[in-house]
């Protein structure tokens, strides 16, 4: 079972929780090109080890976190309110 240290409302179990996938860098909207749109929105690295990925805490304080996962035994890093640098 996977629990994620939510900063607002503590320690959760992950299926109050939606995934919003990787967190990726957004590419410029005056340059980017249909590709470039498609990778951005279609492509997904999936690893094996650490990846950095967007939650919403649906069943609790209905916000959204980044949270750093290991892939492969679901340890988790660190969990940090969106929006503020790590």
């Amino acid at each position: 079972m996977i629990q994620i240290p939510c900063p607002y409302c503590g320690l959760r179990n992950a299926n109050e929780f939606a995934s919003t996938g990787e967190v990726k860098p957004r590419p410029d909207v005056a340059t980017a090109t249909p590709a470039v749109w498609r990778a951005y929105l279609y492509d997904h690295r999936n690893p094996e080890g650490l990846v950095t990925e967007g939650w919403y805490h649906r069943a609790g304080c209905r916000k959204f976190l980044v949270v750093e996962r290991h892939t492969q035994t679901n340890e988790i890093r660190s969990a940090r309110p969106a929006g503020v640098a790590s």
